[in-house]
């Protein structure tokens, strides 16, 4: 996370696709930007991976 002239941008990862095992499950990076008040001003998924997968 870091801070910008208009407000934070941060990478979030998150569970998209849960699978049983949970190492078959689906997890992405988001690339979000927060206004100066936190609220959501803009996202894109920067990559879509499989937990325990190697990173690249």
């Amino acid at each position: 996370m870091r801070r910008t002239d208009d407000g934070w941008r941060a990478v979030v990862d998150v569970l998209e696709v849960p699978r049983i095992p949970d190492t078959t499950s689906l997890l992405a990076a988001y690339e979000v930007l927060l206004d100066q008040d936190g609220a959501l001003v803009e996202y894109r998924r920067l990559r879509r991976y499989r937990r325990g997968s190697a990173d690249q």
